[in-house]
């Protein structure tokens, strides 16, 4: 299983970003997906699950209404659309298999203006 993170930077509050996760080895379009993020001194927090056929989603309330998961199963990819991004969105955000934890290196994120 390989998870690699992208997209992420620096943004202003209220601004926008979106990640992508590229995954190989498995069979991606089977399972179910998941994004959380890690602020700094914190412990792993759930932000988002996507169903392996991208039908169902999940939303942490403190992200709800301003995040979007996605994926697409032909590009084994998977996304998350964040805006209107507050100061307390900032931390490494990492994509994983629902049942999983994170195994790649994650994307730094930091809303500051």
């Amino acid at each position: 299983v390989q998870l690699v993170e992208s997209g992420g930077g620096l943004v202003q509050p209220g601004g926008s970003l979106s990640l992508s996760c590229a995954a190989s080895g498995f069979t991606f379009s089977s399972y179910n997906m998941k994004w959380v993020r890690q602020a700094p001194g914190k412990g792993l927090e759930w932000v988002a699950t996507i169903s392996f056929g991208g039908v169902v989603t999940y939303y942490a309330d403190s992200v709800k209404g301003r995040f979007t998961i996605s994926r697409d199963n032909a590009k084994n990819t998977l996304y998350l659309q964040m805006n209107s991004l507050k100061t307390e969105d900032t931390a490494v955000y990492y994509c994983a298999q629902a049942n999983q934890g994170p195994r790649g290196q994650g994307t730094q994120v930091t809303v500051s203006s």
